[in-house]
């Protein structure tokens, strides 16, 4: 499996107002290295669907996640998976996907940083950093100050998110992030490449992209 991960701006595609595909070459052309799938309360079929229409569009330099679900990630071909605590297990996903898949771990305490960092993933999520809508049922928001705490115990690279926006990036950043991700403000956009330019001019600004 990777050893360290290049990540700065980790994408994710969830309901993007531009459609899946263009969201997914806009962010190729901007050179984000890891982009993200998820699709939440539709069928495993439409989710697979669209995964073997976006294999094609990103090149092998970035990477290709799934969310939730690494059967999906086998069967598109995807580089690897992004697992919540109730999916599947880090053990019985890697066993599926094998050592060189990308696995990651949502972490949402400082014990859950410690459980996921101690099976060695890939690169671990930290968040509610802000409070987000994208989840019907919300973690407890962290503040800078508990995303700091769950930072200092990381052990593997790690993905700050959770209501990140231009507003309140470079609060993040400056708190001690290195890999963010914002998701509302480049979605719901119209124009995502905007968007994305001016967060990942923050990141440059921070030297961290």
């Amino acid at each position: 499996m990777p050893t360290s991960l290049q990540i700065g701006f980790y994408g994710i595609l969830t309901d993007p107002y531009v459609g899946y595909e263009q969201l997914t070459r806009v962010m190729v052309e901007k050179h984000v290295r890891i982009i993200q799938l998820r699709m939440k309360d539709v069928a495993d079929s439409a989710v697979l669907n669209m995964a073997r229409k976006l294999r094609p569009i990103i090149p092998a330099e970035t990477k290709f996640i799934i969310n939730d679900n690494p059967q999906i990630a086998l069967e598109c071909g995807a580089d690897g998976v992004h697992l919540g605590q109730t999916d599947m297990t880090y053990a019985e996903a890697r066993k599926l996907l094998g050592p060189e898949a990308i696995i990651g771990l949502s972490t949402h305490n400082p014990q859950q940083t410690r459980d996921a960092c101690a099976l060695l993933p890939d690169y671990i999520g930290i968040g509610p950093v802000y409070a987000t809508p994208t989840k019907k049922i919300a973690d407890p928001v962290l503040g800078i100050s508990g995303m700091q705490q769950m930072l200092a115990l990381a052990t593997v690279p790690a993905v700050c998110l959770g209501g990140i926006d231009h507003d309140n990036v470079d609060a993040v950043l400056e708190g001690g992030a290195t890999n963010i991700c914002a998701v509302r403000c480049i979605n719901a956009s119209h124009q995502p490449e905007v968007e994305l330019d001016r967060m990942l001019a923050r990141l440059r600004a921070q030297n961290r992209n």
